[in-house]
């Protein structure tokens, strides 16, 4: 049975929407939770029925927001180490976080380690497109000085993953700069192009309105870069969703119209709420790791756990590291 550590104390929030959540999940899917924090308030939240389903490692410090990434090193008692640790022990298969995101990536890296052939690992989003199927978009924060040999890695990558995890037969690989010709970008995704030319479905660079038309399954960038977008995009859907609320309520027309129209705009809010992905996977490390928003709610946490238990369940990393290996070849 696939196992997952949780941190239960890291969100904005605390422990009540994490521990919700992961009663959500158990109510759905068959997997040993084990929930990392405070014992004394994590149990008053677990139903009485659920308490013989969920483990409890009980400390209590936690890393928070306003601490530096690197002080989780040293701090072998927080939340978060104690989950990454369930992980490298072997006593958990995937570890989901919705805390300082920072310390998760470095104690995630640090501790479980690289896979083979991945020099830096890459944090992935899901983007909706007009196609219906979500685009996959990394390096989306974990690194923000790339070299053209690591957004070769993210590509491949994130092939793997749209493969494995979202079941698309012959993904389409591309390189986002500010033009699809050749000569566009700048000299590290110029180099990164030539590295990846005549890979298994890479169609060279793409634009940023590729990321939302379905017309590319994979868009690769550095982490600078991805984070941008990421915010970007976000606060777009937040903007939109502000002003379509904003129109309908000065308008009776519009009020009616939104009644009818209440079906659309439900399906809508689903296609861009980031609690409907639930985390960003830390791709490229030996293990799963799942990082989520600060301020997850209970349905964002119950989501990250699915997409951990698909992480585990799919073999993406063996299949990276063949993948890496052929790249690798192909590039002497």
């Amino acid at each position: 049975m696939i196992t997952i550590a949780i941190d239960a104390m890291g969100g904005d929030f605390g422990p009540e929407p994490i521990v919700k959540g992961c009663v959500a999940a158990l109510k759905t899917k068959l997997f040993k939770p084990i929930l990392v924090g405070k014992k004394s308030e994590i149990l008053p939240l677990l139903p009485k029925s659920y308490r013989d389903k969920i483990l409890i490692i009980d400390t209590d410090d936690v890393i928070s927001m306003s601490d530096a990434a690197t002080d989780a090193v040293k701090r072998k008692e927080s939340t978060i180490y104690k989950a990454i640790e369930l992980v490298k022990n072997g006593e958990a298969h995937g570890v989901v976080s919705a805390g300082h995101s920072g310390a998760t990536m470095t104690l995630a890296t640090l501790r479980l380690g690289r896979l083979q052939n991945v020099s830096r690992p890459a944090l992935v989003t899901l983007m909706p497109t007009k196609t219906g199927r979500r685009s996959v978009v990394l390096d989306v924060g974990a690194n923000v000085d790339s070299k053209p040999e690591h957004l070769a890695e993210f590509a491949v990558m994130g092939g793997c993953y749209a493969e494995d995890v979202l079941k698309i037969a012959e993904p389409s690989i591309g390189i986002l700069a500010n033009g699809e010709e050749e000569s566009k970008g700048n000299e590290v995704t110029k180099a990164a192009h030539k590295l990846l030319k005549g890979y298994r479905g890479f169609k060279g660079n793409v634009e940023g309105s590729d990321i939302f038309n379905g017309s590319c399954d994979v868009i690769t960038c550095d982490g600078f870069v991805g984070n941008l977008v990421l915010k970007a995009s976000e606060g777009v859907a937040s903007t939109i969703s502000q002003l379509i609320k904003e129109y309908i309520r000065k308008s009776p027309v519009s009020i009616t119209g939104a009644l009818l129209m209440r079906k659309v705009f439900k399906l809508l809010k689903k296609e861009i709420d980031y609690a409907e992905i639930g985390g960003a996977p830390l791709i490229g490390i030996k293990g799963c790791a799942i990082v989520s928003h600060g301020k997850s709610n209970s349905r964002a946490i119950e989501n990250a756990i699915y997409q951990a238990i698909r992480y585990v369940d799919t073999g993406v990393n063996d299949h990276i590291v063949s993948r890496l290996a052929e790249l690798k070849q192909k590039d002497k």
